[in-house]
């Protein structure tokens, strides 16, 4: 029994010595710490560049030119001006002094204008200085007031259905905006484009003023906004512009360049009528390209030149046509550009009384060349760069810079 007990007492003693036996653990590599990844630095935001102010004050020496300027060859497009002006309180000082001046001396205007106004620099957004300046004109048209196989194209007055909407009582910032549309059902949809005019779908019927004999010279007749149209019997009819279809003006000879088949150089008005007569079965399709489409009424003949945006007559070489939106229609404007086709200065106070579909931008001006074929040439040939100084008088207020809603006598 004593070994019994012994043997047991020594399985027991085994038994717990292999049961606590320690467990051989195998050794592993290090682990290497994770790697650390370097944040991405975050991309800077650039804010965006902000636009210049559309009209800067300067010194008058800043105007090119402005003391060798004949200042009397603008005066009477000036007082056209005080015209649809003077009743403008910020306008009254300077056009009553108008009333006081008989036949001034260029001294004495040069006194008027400084002493009446400032001049500000018309800019571009991006802080230039200079923009482009075209050329129009009063052409002459062939025409009849009956239809017939010679005068085969109508020219239209007002349509009845045109409907104008002026949201600016409501939006102020669409001061200078105009929708042209009409009524479909219960919709207000866009008017007629040209070629819906041209095919008749249009009801027009009825409003035709005058048929004439040339598709191409009634297309540039709407681009000029204004013309006179020789009638048979020997008469001679000024038409000026009423309205527009509403949609935006394309202009025909930067497609033909665009497709190849003008050069840039020959892409003037009369180039672009040349084109036409060799390429007649082409003409309605380069024509429809300009989706807009003027509108004309009878003017009276006796007026010295066609009416501008502004309701006063046109003087030639002394009007230009701008945009609102940053020059004020009736304003003095300095302008410095360029003869068409040539290098010599035109440095010429002009008269901002009329607007065109084209004719958009701050450093932007249409200079009008009178009546007939040889302002017809100037015009044609014209695209210089030229600078623009716009006078205004003291005491005006401009808008904020910048946020093209247009400008006013009335403080904006």
């Amino acid at each position: 029994m004593k070994n019994l007990l012994a043997l047991f007492f020594t399985l027991a003693v085994s038994a717990c010595a292999t049961l606590e036996k320690p467990t051989t653990i195998p050794v592993l590599p290090p682990v290497a710490p994770p790697q650390v990844i370097s944040a991405i630095p975050p991309v800077p935001v650039v804010p965006p560049t902000p636009a210049a102010p559309p009209l800067q004050s300067v010194e008058w020496a800043a105007l090119a030119g402005w003391q060798d300027e004949d200042l009397t060859a603008a005066w009477d497009a000036f007082k056209q001006s005080c015209v649809a002006l003077q009743k403008q309180p910020v306008w009254q000082a300077p056009c009553a002094a108008t009333m006081e001046m008989t036949s001034p001396n260029n001294a004495a205007l040069r006194e008027f204008f400084e002493q009446y106004f400032t001049p500000y620099q018309a800019t571009q957004p991006d802080g230039g200085s200079e923009g482009l300046v075209t050329g129009y004109y009063e052409p002459l048209l062939n025409g009849s007031r009956t239809p017939s196989k010679r005068y085969p194209y109508p020219l239209y007055g007002l349509p009845d259905d045109l409907l104008i909407v002026d949201l600016s009582s409501v939006y102020p910032e669409l001061k200078n905006l105009r929708l042209r549309g009409r009524i479909d059902g219960r919709r207000v949809v866009p008017y007629y484009n040209r070629a819906e005019i041209d095919n008749g779908v249009a009801p027009l019927k009825g409003k035709e003023l005058y048929w004439v004999d040339d598709a191409v010279e009634l297309f540039f007749l709407q681009i000029q906004g204004s013309g006179k149209i020789a009638l048979p019997g020997g008469e001679t009819m000024r038409i000026g512009y009423a309205d527009q279809n509403g949609h935006p003006y394309k202009s025909i000879g930067k497609a033909l360049v665009e497709r190849g088949d003008l050069p840039l150089e020959k892409a003037s008005m009369q180039g672009i009528k040349d084109w036409g007569k060799r390429n007649p079965e082409k003409l309605p399709e380069l024509l429809n390209l300009n989706a807009s489409y003027v509108f004309f009424r009878d003017l009276p003949n006796h007026l010295p030149g066609p009416l501008g945006a502004l309701g006063v007559p046109l003087t030639a070489g002394r009007s230009i046509a701008v945009d609102p939106r940053y020059i004020p229609l009736g304003a003095p404007v300095f302008l410095a550009t360029t003869w068409p086709n040539s290098a010599k200065p035109l440095n010429r106070l002009m008269l901002a009384q009329d607007t065109g579909g084209a004719i958009r931008g701050v450093v932007r001006a249409d200079f009008f060349w009178g009546f007939g074929k040889d302002a017809g040439k100037q015009a044609g040939s014209m695209k210089q760069r030229g600078k623009m100084w716009v006078l205004l008088p003291k005491g005006f207020t401009l808008p904020q810079n910048g946020n093209g809603q247009g400008i006013n006598g009335n403080g904006g």
